[in-house]
């Protein structure tokens, strides 16, 4: 029997190094279960499904799915979800700040 103190072991889901080896949501860099969750409620089923997306449209589909603004920061996920399917190496969605921000401006 295990002690109380001992939590459940979640698995997580290895990072896809590149778009070609990426198969499932929760492979790509940045996203975990709650936010391919959010993809799979915009329709996207397939990572590959993101190189022909816009992160800004992904974004605006979510704050109206959700009914309320979600935090730029997802924004900035999308754009590297996005990026990295398009053929990038992957980047931490905070390397992605700077860039909405000029291209977005306040979201």
């Amino acid at each position: 029997m295990l002690p109380t103190a001992v939590k459940k072991l979640r698995v997580v889901a290895p990072k896809a190094a590149s778009a070609a080896e990426c198969q499932r949501l929760e492979q790509l860099p940045n996203i975990g279960p709650a936010m391919a969750a959010d993809l799979r409620a915009l329709g996207i089923v397939h990572p590959r499904e993101l190189a022909h997306r816009d992160a800004f449209v992904l974004y605006q589909a979510l704050c109206a799915h959700s009914g309320k603004r979600q935090d730029p920061c997802v924004l900035d996920t999308f754009m590297a979800a996005t990026d990295f399917m398009r053929g990038a190496e992957p980047a931490p969605w905070w390397a992605y700040t700077a860039q909405r921000k000029l291209l977005y401006g306040p979201v």
